[in-house]
């Protein structure tokens, strides 16, 4: 197994660590944000990185592998997807968020299956998932350091630095809701010929 994998695999395992601090017993908190979920927030730094680092590792040596292909997509979905579910715990995150970025997934994966049945065909991705990519990561760090909620900063509660964070954090999630609809969206219509089957397409001619 080569390095880019071993980070991948890596990643994957500090999903259930992130997880494992939300339910531990510590009440230390630093300038009003509880120690757990700065280390979470750590922890989700780290993960996200090894996100860039093991496509840039595996691109620059050539180990590029099937088995890379398939984990390395899979731990990003893990990793975001836990990282919003425990933010909707601590009522952080509105449950439904992630409900749109997991009904994004499943219809993107399916179209993926077929593209794999009709003999491979690639659908170019567009500038609607590099935008929810970026912005759901920036949205998700400052989400964690957050002792508000989203859009809390509208009614006025928060101040400084902690206004701050809640704008960033909201801001960036709103944009990167937006952006993973429409990225499903821009996947569907660019694979909509997906759904003709030739034996349909000879009979309309």
């Amino acid at each position: 197994m080569n390095l880019a994998n071993k980070l991948t695999i890596f990643r994957i395992i500090l999903v259930p660590v992130m997880v494992i601090f939300a339910y531990l017993p510590i009440k230390q908190s630093f300038y009003g944000v509880a120690l757990a979920m700065i280390i979470m927030d750590v922890i989700f730094i780290i993960a996200s990185i090894t996100d860039k680092l093991d496509g840039y590792i595996a691109r620059s040596r050539n180990q590029v592998t099937t088995f890379g292909k398939f984990l390395d997509p899979l731990a990003d979905k893990i990793l975001v997807l836990a990282a919003m579910l425990m933010l909707v715990e601590v009522n952080k995150l509105p449950a439904w968020i992630p409900v749109i970025v997991l009904a994004r997934e499943f219809i993107v994966s399916g179209f993926r299956l077929i593209a794999v049945e009709k003999g491979g065909l690639v659908i170019a991705a567009s500038v609607w998932g590099k935008l929810k990519t970026v912005t759901q990561m920036i949205a998700i760090i400052f989400a964690f350091i957050d002792i508000g909620g989203f859009f809390t900063f509208v009614s006025g509660e928060l101040t400084g630095v902690h206004l701050a964070i809640n704008i960033i954090a909201s801001v960036m999630m709103a944009l990167s809701t937006v952006a993973t609809i429409f990225s499903g969206w821009d996947y569907v219509w660019k694979g909509r010929s997906l759904f003709t089957d030739k034996k349909d397409a000879k009979e309309a001619k």
